[in-house]
């Protein structure tokens, strides 16, 4: 078995347990594969991390409280992979900064729970959100770019 340590820089807001003395985070991963080169394992490991960080949204949009009959469930199973396609993409398509590394609960209390009003004038449908949400320009600014880009059919 093979215990493979690395220092990186943390991100803001990391939970420091292993530190350096020069302040830089040790992360740690141990495998018993013998053949692979340790390149080849650090890339099998993020996307594994990746993997469980979709899962950890998946549970948050309500995928846990499935049960285990689903194909009686089929319609809040299909809710349920909208929410986690959204989820993975909006942050790709549609935001920038710090807005593209919000969890699905941040995402749903500043984007999703927004108040607006549905406004019909001169037969154009406009979306209009209260003043005072204080993450209007993050909003507007991702369906801007949203409507920027080109129809793919």
């Amino acid at each position: 078995m093979r215990l493979i340590v690395r220092k990186e820089r943390p991100h803001p807001g990391a939970q420091l347990r292993l530190t350096g003395t020069d302040g830089l985070r040790l992360t740690c991963f141990a495998t018993n594969t013998t053949s692979t080169p340790i390149a080849d394992l650090e890339l099998r490991h993020r996307r594994r991390a990746r993997a469980k960080d979709r899962i950890r949204a998946a549970r948050a949009t309500g995928l846990r409280n499935l049960p285990p009959e689903v194909a009686q469930n089929r319609i809040r199973l299909e809710i349920v992979q909208l929410a986690l396609e959204l989820l993975a993409w909006m942050p790709m398509l549609a935001l920038t900064g710090k807005a593209r590394l919000w969890e699905p609960r941040r995402l749903r209390l500043r984007l999703f729970s927004a108040a607006a009003q549905l406004v019909t004038t001169a037969r154009r449908q406009h979306l209009r959100f209260a003043r005072h949400w204080p993450w209007n320009d993050i909003i507007t600014g991702a369906l801007q770019r949203l409507e920027a880009l080109p129809n793919p059919g």
